[in-house]
Formats: C-alpha cells, structure tokens, sequence
C-alpha cells in the first residue's frame, strides 16, 4: 500500500486510518495469525497505539527520548543491564523497565519499555559527551527481553531494504522505478503517478519472488538482466516468434521464471 501525501505532512499525519486500512487488507486477504507493527519513533503517538489496542495488533514502537524518560532510563539498575551478541563484545546492553505513555489520556496503562545502550565508538565526538547512546521503544508483546529487542531492532534493516529489495516502501519507488521526482505540479496526478508506480514495483517484485525465487533482485537488476533486454520479433508462419540474443548469461532464468509465472493458476 502506499498514499501520496501533501509535502507539508508530518510522519504521523493520516498515519491510524493508514494503519486501520491496511490491517483490514491484511485479514482481508487471509491472514489469521497475530500481527505485530514495528515502528520508528515518527510513529510514536496516541492514535497509533489506540489502534493497534483495538484491533488487537500487537505493537512495538520507539519512544521520542524527552527529560522525564531519560530520567527513567538512567535509573535502571545497574545489574539489570545484559550485555546482547553484537559485532563488537561489550559495545551493547539491553534492559527493560515499566513506563506509561501518554499518561495524560485516559486509557494511559503500563506498558514494557525496552531500551538498548550503545558506548560510542572510541575518539568519536560523542564520546567526548557522553557514555552511552540510549534507544529505547515500548511494546505489549510477550517475550524475552533480548529476543524482542532484537525483532525490533531488525525493523531499522528496512531503512536498506527500502531502498529497492524485498519491500514496497516508497522509498524503493524512488530508486528502482519512477518516484524520485513527482512529475506534476496537480496533486491528483502525482497521486495517479504513485499508483501506477507502486503496482509496477509489485510486479517486478512478484516477478523476483515467484519466477525467479530471488527476493532480494532489485528492480534495477531486473530491468537490466530482463525487462530492458534488445530483442527481435518475427513473424512466420502466422506465428510471433521473440529473437534474444546469443549468449544472454541470464537466458535460463528468464525461461525458468517464464515457465513459473505460465504455470499459475489463474483466479476463479
């Protein structure tokens, strides 16, 4: 899914009903199991959390860091810090504590608040001010500390597949199709323009997925290996006959994912 919004838009305007529309997309389509939103903190507000309540989403989402949470995160306990396996021993700790998000409505009720500490990288001007670097987020999942922080932490790796592979985020318009400049100045043909945009990326990604069992193709791959391939077609015998090039390095995946994608069956 995707929604043009006017450029004077913040992060979370428009960002519940988003949220409430596609939940019922998702169940629409058959999903039955539990859902979970991971969020970054552009989405840290009331009606997000209020929608998830009532839809029974479970939801983790980082916190907008202010005096009174710093207040709470530097009062945990020393012991209650582990450290978590990273890329450098020693570099991270994660721990939990209870806090109440926005406390001032009324269906304000305690909730998990995980936070993760980072030492800042040895001579880096950070260092100079501070210990640690704190990201904190708060959830209603069930589960091990350091197995949720670490889910939620995956949720940032968006931020490189966005930028083509495996996602339809906008982002990913912007570098493997056609969004990096809205071509109009008329809203509704920007918003026309995103629509077509955002069905040829989930083509070109259903294409990676089932023809060619790559989910990490990129649509700049893909144009270049397959959609924007030279070739000739003839005509003989009352038949379209499509010429490619000789010794095409990708001529067995295109015949393999052609013969997939033939093979579906088409809807009832």
């Amino acid at each position: 899914m995707a929604r043009l919004r006017q450029g004077r838009s913040n992060t979370a305007r428009g960002a519940a009903h988003f949220l409430r529309e596609t939940v019922s997309r998702v169940r629409h389509a058959g999903a039955t199991g539990q859902l979970t939103v991971r969020a970054d903190r552009g989405f840290y507000n009331h009606a997000i959390v209020a929608v998830c309540r009532k839809l029974n989403v479970r939801y983790s989402i980082t916190v907008r860091q202010h005096a009174s949470l710093r207040n709470i995160i530097e009062a945990i306990p020393e012991a209650d810090w582990t450290p978590i396996p990273y890329w450098m021993e020693g570099a991270d700790d994660v721990a939990e504590t209870t806090y109440v998000p926005f406390e001032s409505k009324p269906d304000a009720v305690p909730v998990r608040l995980i936070v993760r500490r980072v030492k800042p990288t040895p001579g880096s001007q950070l260092a100079l001010f501070a210990t640690y670097s704190y990201y904190a987020f708060i959830t209603d999942r069930d589960g091990d500390t350091l197995d949720l922080e670490a889910d939620h932490r995956r949720h940032a790796e968006i931020e490189n597949a966005i930028r083509d592979p495996a996602s339809s985020a906008a982002q990913a318009l912007k570098y493997g199709v056609g969004l990096n400049h809205l071509p109009s100045g008329r809203f509704p043909a920007n918003a026309a323009w995103l629509a077509v945009q955002v069905m040829a990326h989930n083509l070109a990604r259903w294409t990676a997925r089932i023809g060619l069992g790559e989910p990490v193709s990129t649509t700049k791959t893909l144009r270049r290996r397959f959609f924007s391939l030279a070739g000739r077609l003839a005509h003989k015998a009352r038949c379209l006959t499509l010429h490619l090039p000789r010794g095409w390095p990708w001529q067995n995946q295109f015949s393999g994912a052609l013969a997939r994608l033939r093979a579906l069956p088409l809807p009832s």
